[in-house]
């Protein structure tokens, strides 16, 4: 009972988040299929404001990136969820030139986050190009993105084969349920009104205005800013306007369904100064449109939305501004604007089809026609009078830091009731809300008493209650003496009557509540949906989510009618998570998009000052005469806690709590206002402000009680565990204070515990309740429980609160169960939103009705404990104890930090649970030997039978100083000991003769496999340890995807590590993180506790002083040679400003330090080491080892990118054996040697010995026995191996061993707590030193590559598209040349001679291109080594898939040649080429999975026709010509014993091709071609230009001679 209430309160508290750290990482793999001929793609990564961009790719339709990106953000979360990520494809972008974009690709951050793992992975992002809507897909990004909170981790799926992740329309990047097609959309965003703006400018231009206009203007200039999916549209600004009207839309043109879930809208005050914004909306897209097969789009309005943001009073620097923004929860209603929302889907084909990325404000709507203010009236629904009641019963727990000021509450709905605004009234009932009709007034005689028909003009509202100076209750909180009077207010308030909105959300919610009831009222729901004739005001919203929630509402109820049938014990799990499914979707259901009625705030002020506030949601106490629709809160009494406004109340000072309330609110039409009182308390009289004889009805402005009940609070605070360490010791001394009504108590305080039992029984005598005793009875007032922690000087600190209901028993009850005496329960305890605890405890609240109190049951007491004046709990509530005992290991303490400086010499530990204990032996000296020399010690304690209410079990380690004193180092609390509990298991003889056979046809099988594996094992010279990984054979080894502990369980199957904490708690929300840091160093031990009885069975070769831990090892020092094999690293966090890393391993153990500073790599994220270390160490002084990767830097220090460190101590005494892997199979060379010094026998003769089974029995014919099991395999060492292999199913001692491994562990830097900063991968071997020495260590170093040299000799081209025109003939012609590369950025790039003038598309070449080239087989990847750019320091080598690029150019002697198409071949595998040059089709490139498939590492040798293509205007593929080529694959050997010359050169030259003489004709030809040109095609053309000449030659003619002629002229000559 007391859990359900404490999350309604708490989970009010969730509205503003703090600041997280973010981590989003993206990886821009490949690219494919990008629309354009011939381009140099590049990506650019954006999110928000920050950009990223891969490095450019030459002349490529599917360039290959693998760039890894990270971004990193502090922002709260619902900021970030809305911010859009954006991929896009940029072509030829350089330093003078932006580029064009080809496509993009939006999500927002939210979509990913929710995802499973919070991530993408290898999917395919579809481009688009919002400029261009009727194109389709402009190409698709293979990317991954992952975003990281705090504390998440991200798994990383193990890789599919890639061919799987070729099929690009099944691996879309986009969430589930999301068509894969989707379209161009336009979103209508149509915005008509504002009304309710705040009366205030926020500049102080406002006060200069003000002097020199005086008031007559309005002081804000709003205009309306939408904002989706990354773009922003904005309506025009209407100047000085309080109710501005626009009646503009905005259109986005957008995909759909979009993947940006929220639209943004905003009403601004334009200012030159300072822009602000006045209140913020966003609209779910999810909740106004539905996907489902009966779906609609998303739809909204026209309805008025409801902006809640700061205060509306008038501030010059408003210290709430970020509420208004839309962060956290508002705090007073800022505004409603008049919107309604339509989406149209596009069709491409139509013509008329614009686009517009940004969100064009279209002024559509300007003209008004009395039409659409017909439409606005009918949809938005007709004005109707509320009336809201409200009156305060009791005010408690005001914050004593609030002094002792008058204080007085005020109410607000909407802006009715703020003394700010003053008195509104609608403007106009004519217009606005169609009138006072006449069929409204004959309601209203026909539904109300007489009284009520006086003029409403003069009833005013009172929204405050008078001023009243608090009380004291104790030394933190004052209360308001209200007692017997009880203050009232009442407000009138005009809206649009869309109450059916609210009272569907009632239903829904309704059912939600009473989920667990039968079908019933699903169907009443159904019938009530239905009944609203009022047709005025249904949007298509309104009648779409009708039949939605009518539908899923009707269907949950058949499933839960059904479910109800099928409920069995097993099913019961998957029944309850199905229930909680309908449940969230009812609550989803219940959310209204379109809202009515503005919320109800009430704030508490304190002499003149806003203090605190609460909001009160109105759909919660809106009155409807039928009960189902009806508010939960509606005539109800409530309790409300007040919170500080703003970012400041999830800080340590809102913790506490301003103040509690109760108050009972009504909010209905005030037709129906005959009702309002009936819900309250009974008993009262009425006091009405006195307005003469003639107005007899007006709500009262205040209640005074006759009627009360005097009852007896019974509070038994049992215990509490897990709570807040609020001292820097890393304890507290808590004390429980206990508030109810007017009074408080307080429990003992429990010194230096974070776990107390107080065990006291407090009483509350003569609390005053006022109200009807069946009414408390079903709804008694909420009891607050605060814990502090006593400090000796200053005041208490808060650890944490939690509220419990009281079980009431009235005067006429009997006193017996079932309901009395009440049960302990846990309640959990809250400090701020972080858990921090939890309190057993019950309560009774007991009616008194003889003043002596006579009528009470009794406090019995246990006798034998007398504590003066504290009540212990009394009998029937405190558990019933038995005797327990407690078997203690005490192992070691390790890692144990400095305390005050100095370091820990001699520490010990203590183990208390329950009152009793133990101490450990001490360590004399915890440099030289961190172990304890006595192993086993118990102790006995009486614990309640019932394991849930177990005490928890304190570990305390104190460091022991000379003069006998003592320092507290660090301690620990297990709160569950149920793991601990030890439980005899029966001794039953297991038979296990049945599954002989079974077993050994099993074994059978294998053998046969066996043998074929031998055969197949001829090749081993070509394998080697990477084959193995790369799983080429059956999988032998096994890759953990995360760390081997995590597999394991820690490794804890005996040795447990405790962690020690010191230090204050941390006061951040996210406590994992201060808990790092308070972390002290780590006890290692194991606890046993099992019940004492007499019959205790002991094994003969029991060992007494070990008590519970029989054969485990000694703890004495040992000598160990530590091997780390370190694989490669992954998804490197990047440490350099280029993006990438230079990084080297570093590895430490105990006072051994190795960096392998010597063999960075240079600029990888993603390096692959192969490296193994050896390290020797000596248990248990040197336990710890820290794998580090740091950034290798030319100048200055190396950065550390992250580490992970590993606790080899567990691992080597585990009984998993996780020394040294067990491998598959037993080989004695080879890649596959046994790595083990000892051989599988002699491991399975020592783990039998130690496990005291019977056996190992070797038989004849290759079996083994061990405890009635038998194995089969041809010799020993593999029989041993098979047992091995299969020791889980051994009885008893049976566990499962720690086969051959690649762990993954996640690296972290200490700076960013919680967030991966990459992986690594890797493994380590332990050997003990006192046995034989292990072989040498096994060779991964990464594998070479190995040299090849591909020869492609291009014959002949066919059908190539003829591009030029002759200029003398006017024939189409090309002059052909083929260019081919293999490496991605054309660095070797070689062209074949061009044929001139082909006219036919007939090519002739027989052209030779030789490519040497450098491969890793089993990655199926070129390796190139180059310098990044002229200033690199050196070379980076770079990992790029095999693909042969050919492409078919024509040659200009002037111009830039013209690309006619291109082919790209993947050597691994590409469609066979066609025997001819008909068989060759386009259907080569475009349908390539029904192709037969060649791979040129198999054939080596391969000769055919291939077709070239290129995109088209239409972005089709088309084919532009064939090309008959022959691929020779050497290797470099093979390749150096027959070499070839390029081109047609010596050695081996090809002979010269045979081409026809049209290309020398022109020469011959020149007067033909010439006259042909000026004859026929340019004959006006030639007599023009003739023409022009002369003209010209005679104007030059004039010029120059003219001056001579003058001056002859003049002087006469």
């Amino acid at each position: 009972m007391g859990s359900g209430l404490t999350l309604a309160v708490i989970t009010a508290n969730q509205s503003v988040s703090p600041d997280h750290l973010f981590q989003v990482s993206v990886t821009v793999i490949e690219a494919r299929q990008l629309v354009g001929l011939n381009m140099d793609p590049m990506v650019c990564v954006e999110i928000g404001e920050d950009k990223k961009y891969t490095s450019m790719k030459e002349s490529t339709n599917c360039p290959y990136y693998n760039e890894y990106f990270v971004f990193d953000f502090h922002v709260p979360p619902d900021v970030m969820f809305d911010k859009i990520l954006k991929l896009s494809v940029i072509h030829s972008k350089n330093l003078l030139r932006s580029g064009t974009l080809v496509g993009t690709f939006k999500l927002d951050v939210g979509t990913i986050y929710f995802q499973p793992d919070h991530q993408f992975y290898h999917k395919w992002a579809l481009l688009s190009d919002p400029d261009d809507l009727t194109a389709g897909c402009k190409g698709y990004i293979k990317c991954d993105i992952a975003v990281v909170a705090k504390g998440d981790t991200i798994k990383t799926p193990h890789k599919a084969n890639e061919s799987d992740e070729d099929d690009i329309e099944s691996n879309l990047l986009i969430p589930e349920g999301v068509p894969a097609e989707r379209q161009w959309a336009r979103y209508y965003l149509k915005i008509y009104r504002a009304e309710g703006l705040p009366r205030l400018n926020t500049s102080i231009m406002a006060n200069v205005k003000k002097a020199f206009i005086g008031e007559n203007k309005d002081l804000v200039d709003p205009y309306v800013l939408v904002q989706f999916a990354g773009q922003k549209g904005k309506t025009s600004v209407q100047k000085s306007c309080y109710e501005p009207i626009w009646n503009e839309q905005i259109v986005f043109t957008e995909m759909f369904p979009p993947l940006c879930k929220r639209m943004k809208i905003q009403i601004r005050d334009s200012d030159k100064v300072n822009d602000v914004a006045i209140g913020t909306h966003f609209l779910d897209l999810r909740k106004i449109s539905n996907d489902g097969d009966k779906g609609f789009l998303p739809t909204l309005g026209p309805a008025w939305v409801n902006m809640y943001g700061s205060t509306r009073t008038y501030t010059l620097m408003d210290e709430y501004q970020e509420l208004n923004e839309g962060l956290g929860e508002g705090v007073s209603f800022r505004a409603r604007l008049l919107i309604s929302l339509g989406v149209e889907i596009l069709d491409p084909s139509s013509p008329e089809i614009s686009s517009s990325t940004e969100g064009s404000s279209q002024h559509v709507l300007k003209e008004i026609t009395p039409t659409l203010v017909f439409t606005l009236q009918t949809a938005t629904g007709k004005i109707e009078e509320f009336f809201l009641f409200g009156s305060f019963l009791e005010a408690t727990m005001i914050d004593r830091k609030i002094g002792d000021k008058p204080i007085n509450f005020e109410v607000t709905i909407g802006y009715y009731g703020n003394e700010i605004d003053g008195e509104v009234k609608p403007k106009i009932k004519g217009k606005k809300g169609g009138g006072n009709g006449d069929e409204e007034e004959t309601e209203l005689i026909h539904n109300s008493s007489e009284e009520e028909m006086d003029d409403d003009g003069h009833l005013t509202s009172v929204a405050t209650t008078p001023p009243m100076k608090p009380v004291i209750t104790d030394r933190n909180y004052f209360h308001l003496p209200y007692f017997e009077r009880k203050p009232c207010i009442y407000i009138k308030s005009w809206w649009q009557d869309q109450r059916r909105r609210l009272y569907n959300s009632n239903i829904i919610d309704n059912i939600a509540d009473k989920l667990a009831m039968s079908a019933s009222s699903f169907s009443q729901f159904l019938l009530l949906a239905n009944k609203d004739q009022n047709q005025s005001g249904r949007t298509k919203l309104d009648k779409e989510r009708l039949k939605l929630c009518m539908s899923e509402v009707e269907m949950i109820g058949q499933q839960a009618k059904a479910m109800r049938s099928q409920v069995k014990k097993s099913t019961v799990r998957d029944k309850i998570k199905l229930t909680q499914n309908f449940l969230s979707k009812l609550r989803f259901m219940a959310d209204e998009p379109q809202h009515s009625v503005p919320d109800v705030f009430i704030w508490m002020i304190s002499n003149g000052k806003r203090i605190a506030y609460a909001r009160v949601p109105s759909k919660d106490i809106l009155y409807s005469s039928i009960d189902e629709e009806r508010g939960k809160d509606c005539g109800k009494v409530k309790t409300i806690f007040f919170r500080i406004p703003g970012k400041k109340g999830f800080g340590p000072a809102g913790w506490t709590v301003q103040s509690k309330i109760e108050i009972y609110l009504w909010l209905g039409l005030s037709k129906q206002r005959k009702d309002y009182l009936c819900g309250l308390p009974n008993g009262f009289e009425e006091n009405k402000l006195s307005k003469g004889p003639g107005f007899p009805s007006s709500p009262p402005i205040s209640l005074t009680y006759m009627m009360k009940q005097i009852f007896q609070l019974r509070v038994h605070m049992y215990q509490a565990r897990s709570l807040f360490a609020a001292d820097s010791t890393g304890l507290s001394d808590p004390f429980a204070r206990v508030f109810f009504s007017t009074q408080s108590q307080v429990t003992e305080v429990l010194a230096e515990t974070l776990c107390p039992t107080w065990d006291q029984l407090l009483v509350f005598e003569n609390v005053e309740l006022f109200g009807e005793a069946s009414e408390l009875r079903d709804d008694p007032p909420i009891i607050v429980i605060e814990i502090y922690d006593q400090d000796t000087v200053g005041k208490a600190d808060f650890m944490g609160r939690t509220f419990a209901k009281p079980v009431v028993k009235m005067a006429d009850e009997h006193y017996g169960p079932p309901r009395f005496p009440p049960q302990l329960e846990y309640y959990q305890i809250y400090r701020g939103n972080c858990a921090a605890g939890e309190m057993l405890g019950a309560f009774e609240l007991l009616q008194v009705s003889h003043p002596a109190g006579t009528d009470l049951p009794p406090i019995d007491g246990p006798t034998d404990l007398d504590r003066g004046p504290i009540l212990p709990v009394p009998l029937g509530i405190r558990p019933v104890l038995s005797k327990y005992r407690i078997e203690v290991l005490f192992w070691g303490l390790r890692d144990l930090k400095r305390v005050n400086l100095a370091q820990v010499d001699r520490p010990r530990v203590d183990i208390e649970c329950a009152g009793k204990g133990v101490q450990s032996a001490l360590i004399p000296n915890y440099k030289k030997n961190p172990n304890f020399s006595t192993l086993v010690k118990w102790f006995e304690v009486d614990l309640p039978e019932n394991e849930l209410l177990h005490p928890p079990l304190n570990i305390r380690v104190v460091d022991c100083r000379a003069f006998g004193r003592y320092t507290l180092v660090g301690s620990n609390a297990v709160t569950s000991l149920r793991k601990f509990i030890y439980r005899p298991s029966d001794k039953q003889a297991n038979n296990w003769s049945t599954t002989d056979d079974k077993d050994e046809k099993g074994k059978k099988k294998k053998r046969k496999k066996g043998d074929d594996a031998e055969e197949e094992e001829l090749d081993e010279s070509m394998l080697d340890w990477w084959s193995k990984y790369f799983a080429s054979i059956d999988t032998l080894t096994e890759v953990y995807p995360k760390e081997l502990e995590s597999e394991f369980d820690n490794f804890e199957d005996w040795l447990h590590s405790f962690n020690l904490f010191r230090g204050k708690g941390g006061d951040d929300d996210d406590q994992n993180v201060t808990d790092e840091d308070r972390i002290v160093g780590k006890f290692k031990g194991s606890l046993c506790m099992y019940k004492v009885t007499d019959d205790m069975a002991r094994d003969t070769s029991f060992d007494s002083n070990m008590g519970m831990f029989q054969n485990i090892p000694h703890n004495d020092p040992i000598n160990v040679l530590v091997r780390i094999y370190v694989i490669r690293a992954t998804d490197l966090h990047p440490a350099d400003i280029n993006g990438k890393a230079d990084p080297y391993i570093a590895i430490r153990l105990g006072k051994t330090e190795i960096k392998d500073k010597e063999n960075y790599i240079s600029k990888q994220l993603n390096p692959l080491f192969g490296k193994s270390f050896d390290v020797e160490a000596t248990f248990p002084m040197d336990s710890t080892l820290t794998v580090s990767i740091y950034d290798w830097d030319l100048v200055g220090t190396d950065d550390l990118i992250g580490e992970t460190k590993l606790d080899l101590e567990n691992r080597f005494y585990s009984k998993h054996r996780a020394t040294c892997g067990i491998t598959s199979s037993y080989a004695i060379h080879g890649y596959n040697v046994w790595r083990d010094p000892m051989k599988p026998t002699q491991i399975l003769a020592k783990m039998c010995k130690d496990g005291k089974l019977d056996g190992p029995h070797y038989g004849p014919g290759g079996r083994v026995k061990v405890e009635n099991r038998v194995f089969m395999k041809q010799t020993d060492e593999h029989l041993a191996l098979t047992v091995l292999k299969h020791w889980e199913e051994i009885p008893r001692v049976g566990c499962k061993l720690v086969p051959e491994h690649v762990e993954t562990r996640p690296l972290l830097h200490p700076d960013k707590p919680g967030i991966e900063q990459g992986r690594i991968e890797m493994w380590v071997d332990m050997f003990p030193k006192d046995m034989t020495a292990p072989g040498p260590a096994l060779d991964i170093s990464p594998r070479k590559p190995k040299k090849f040299e591909l020869r492609v000799i291009v014959w002949n081209t066919d059908e190539v598209v003829l591009e030029d025109d002759d200029i003398f003939t006017g024939e189409k012609s090309s002059d052909i040349f083929v260019r081919g590369w293999l490496k991605g950025q054309q660095e070797d790039k070689q062209d074949t001679d061009v044929h001139y003038h082909s006219i036919t598309g007939e090519g002739n070449f027989n052209w030779r291109f030789v490519y040497p080239f450098d491969y890793l087989m089993a990655e199926e990847k070129i390796v190139i080594s180059k310098k990044e750019s002229m200033f690199a320091w050196d070379e980076t080598e770079y990992k790029i898939p095999a693909r042969l690029n050919l492409q078919v150019w024509d040659a200009d002697h002037f111009s830039a040649d013209d690309f006619l198409g291109a082919i790209e071949l993947d050597l691994n595998r590409f469609p066979r080429g066609a025997k001819t040059a008909k068989q060759c089709t386009i259907e080569m490139v475009t349908n390539e999975s029904e192709m037969p498939m060649v791979s040129i590492f198999k054939q080596k040798r391969i000769k055919g026709w291939w077709p070239f293509v290129a995109r088209n205007e239409d972005d089709e593929f088309e084919l532009t010509g064939k090309v008959e080529a022959e691929l020779h694959l050497l290797t470099g050997e093979e390749a150096e014993k027959n070499p070839v010359g390029e081109g047609r050169n010596e050695p081996e030259p090809l002979e010269k091709p045979n081409r026809p003489d049209t290309s020398l004709l022109w020469f011959l030809t020149p007067f033909k071609a010439v006259k042909h040109l000026v004859c026929n095609q340019y004959k006006w053309l030639a007599i023009k230009i003739v023409t022009a000449v002369l003209l010209l030659a005679m104007l030059v003619l004039f010029l120059y001679s003219m001056p001579g002629y003058m001056v002859k002229k003049m002087l006469g000559a």
